[in-house]
């Protein structure tokens, strides 16, 4: 049974989000502050983590700093409606996607289920492919789903990992941000702020000077580049 946490200070919010996932057959667990967060990662060691921000303790952006020095699940953020910069930091910070507050349960669980398909997917797909690509400076090994930059291990999440495979398996092939939503998200419709930071914080961590690997086709979207002496 696949386990998610849910972690919310405001119990009645928590306690709903806690019923409509295990109808869907989920085993739930609750937390209610940040520290009680942590803890409950490190015993429970969740597939999914639904994390608010506004905690007491600890808030959910640290909370999601220490989930990421250790694990790469799927985490999804609560944000207020109004804060349009707390979902910018979140992604930046390692999110793999947020809702906002007041939220239907029908779009949390079809969140909650996307993510997880997402995962599964990319297991699959990387058993079948079973193997390690070289391009510049990267490696990709589809088999262990680590990217290593100048042989060293580059720390991503599962979404940066799913997006720098798709547009490296498309490679010069120009996608709008609309199409990366769909097929990397698993959604029809979102923020396509999302792809934009998904994409910064990718570059980032998988760039130099010397080394473009994401290139911008100005109005129109990404792409990977896979000639490197361009």
């Amino acid at each position: 049974m696949t386990k998610i946490l849910v972690v919310d200070d405001e119990r009645p919010i928590a306690e709903i989000i806690k019923y409509n996932l295990q109808k869907e057959g989920f085993e739930v667990k609750t937390a209610y502050d940040g520290d009680e967060a942590i803890k409950a990662v490190h015993s429970m060691e969740p597939e999914l983590v639904i994390l608010d921000i506004m905690l007491p303790k600890k808030n959910g952006f640290d909370v999601l700093k220490e989930i990421r020095m250790e694990y790469v699940m799927p985490v999804i953020m609560l944000t207020a409606k109004e804060e349009e910069n707390d979902k910018i930091t979140g992604l930046e910070l390692g999110a793999d996607d947020y809702i906002t507050k007041p939220f239907s349960n029908k779009e949390l669980v079809a969140r909650v289920k996307a993510n997880l398909r997402r995962v599964e997917l990319s297991k699959v797909e990387g058993e079948m492919q079973s193997k390690i690509i070289t391009v510049g400076n990267l490696t990709i090994d589809m088999n262990t789903y680590e990217v290593l930059k100048d042989n060293k291990i580059i720390d991503l999440t599962n979404r940066e990992f799913d997006l720098l495979k798709y547009l490296f398996q498309n490679s010069d092939r120009v996608f709008t941000r609309e199409h990366l939503l769909k097929e990397v998200w698993g959604y029809e419709f979102g923020d396509l702020r999302t792809v934009d930071v998904t994409v910064r914080r990718l570059r980032e961590k998988i760039e130099t000077d010397d080394d473009k690997y994401i290139i911008t086709k100005r109005g129109t979207g990404y792409y990977f580049r896979s000639k490197q002496s361009e």
